[in-house]
């Protein structure tokens, strides 16, 4: 996410390093750049012109501290602005009112409005402890009424069932009664996209919000249509009056116009991102953290976070004990610290939140694709439970079997075998209050070469 954007702020603010002070002169070629990669971004071009002259007054004849390079100055001016563009801070859903809370959706056809509708729902279950109702109210699609009752078993919320020829406005009132009935907290009300939009469509919809006297309004967008995205928001809010956005596919974005429009254009702010097709794959927007994601410096408290509902900590636990007793980390112990990387998003995921993670090699970051850690749980599967606590039984014929048995190569068993007995030895020397000989054994080897997971 970002990708584009970040290598070209993080590239023209390393060049500002060395100089004394931000004067107009040396900061103009600067300036310069920012709006060029911002453009490229496909950030609308008012949010540019705006930004672009904020940063500039801000930035120049400012005086450097002691203790900061130019560089790190102007890398503060950028993300305080950039936060100030994207909304301040995170801001969460108004549903403090007699329940049950309506949470409307509108959108376009195809950005995802369906998926989206349960993921929150999703969201709401596990994050907020809320009894959640949805119903779709796309009488013009009978598919997509199948998709959400699907999603709603998957997710684990109540689904109220509708068919195509009836009225949406006479689902959403009997959905809305029946909430009450069963004393729902939320009900999530699906509405039909088109490929544009249109007066009839905007008519259904403004019913529908008359009907329901909803809590949230929310627009729902593709990101990866760039300032479109936010054209396409501003269209909707004009007729309606929209609560928040979502932004949808924002994990594919690598240039990330619209999470930097969408605020400014329509005054309303983003609600959610959605990171991903799973059910999961959905994050409340905080923009001081996406700030700091774009310009390298990570996402540590969002890792933080989702360490905290992810990891299983009785396993965790269990795993200290064992070390602890002088035990060695065996490959079932592996197996389980991938399971929970896999939870937390992958690789890809952890890297794009750790800060400086954007300096890293392509190599490296390519190495560290996801389809890795499939290809290694596939490989410690293929053993027997024999060979996953005692590595050093499997030898030749043992690795042709266990590469025939999960469709890989003997040199890829190799490979994680050597990349056990590694992270066997930091465990090893962590559980002897090692430390120290622990990171200086890991200093300099992550840019040049393998992650050690």
């Amino acid at each position: 996410m970002f990708d584009s954007l970040s290598e070209r702020l993080q590239g023209t603010i390393k060049r500002l390093r060395g100089q004394a002070r931000l004067t107009e002169e040396n900061i103009q070629d600067t300036i310069r750049e920012v709006r060029k990669a911002l453009l490229e971004a496909d950030v609308a071009l008012p949010v540019v012109r705006e930004f672009i002259a904020r940063v500039k007054a801000r930035a120049v004849g400012q005086e450097v501290l002691s203790s900061l390079t130019p560089g790190q100055a102007l890398v503060k001016v950028v993300n305080d602005e950039l936060i100030k563009v994207m909304g301040e801070a995170n801001d969460g859903l108004k549903l403090n009112v007699q329940p049950p809370a309506v949470i409307l959706m509108a959108g376009l056809q195809g950005a995802g409005k369906t998926t989206t509708v349960a993921k929150l729902a999703r969201w709401l279950r596990e994050r907020q402890d809320k009894k959640v109702l949805v119903a779709s109210c796309d009488v013009y699609r009978p598919a997509a009424i199948r998709q959400l009752q699907t999603l709603a078993g998957e997710v684990g919320v109540n689904f109220f069932p509708s068919e195509a020829g009836q009225d949406p406005l006479a689902i959403a009132t009997a959905a809305l009664e029946q909430a009450r009935r069963q004393h729902q907290d939320v009900l999530i009300v699906d509405t039909a996209g088109r490929l544009h939009i249109d007066g009839e469509m905007m008519d259904e919809i403004r019913r529908l919000h008359q009907g329901l006297d909803p809590a949230e309004t929310l627009f729902v967008v593709d990101s990866m249509t760039g300032q479109d995205a936010a054209n396409t928001a501003k269209a909707f809010n004009d007729a309606l009056p929209l609560t928040g956005v979502v932004l949808t596919k924002a994990d594919g974005d690598a240039r990330g116009g619209a999470a930097l429009s969408v605020r400014h254009i329509t005054g309303k702010p983003i609600k959610f991102l959605g990171m991903g097709e799973k059910t999961a794959a959905l994050e409340p927007f905080h923009p001081d953290r996406l700030a700091s994601r774009i310009l390298g410096m990570g996402d540590v408290l969002s890792l933080v976070e989702e360490a905290e509902r992810q990891v299983d900590k009785d396993k965790a636990e269990k795993l200290a004990r064992k070390i602890k007793k002088g035990k060695s980390f065996d490959l079932e112990d592996l197996r389980d610290q991938l399971g929970q990387m896999s939870k937390m998003g992958g690789v890809t995921s952890l890297l794009e939140k750790l800060p400086g993670a954007g300096e890293l090699p392509d190599a490296v970051k390519n190495k560290s694709h996801d389809k890795e850690l499939q290809r290694m749980v596939a490989i410690i599967n293929s053993m027997t439970p024999k060979e996953r606590r005692n590595p050093d039984i499997i030898k030749g014929s043992r690795k042709r079997r266990i590469a025939a048995g999960s469709g890989t190569q003997v040199q890829d068993v190799n490979r994680l075998l050597k990349q056990h007995m590694q992270m066997s030895k930091m465990v090893k020397q962590f559980s002897k209050g090692g430390m120290n000989k622990m990171m200086k054994s890991l200093k300099g080897r992550m840019p040049g070469g393998r992650l050690p997971f």
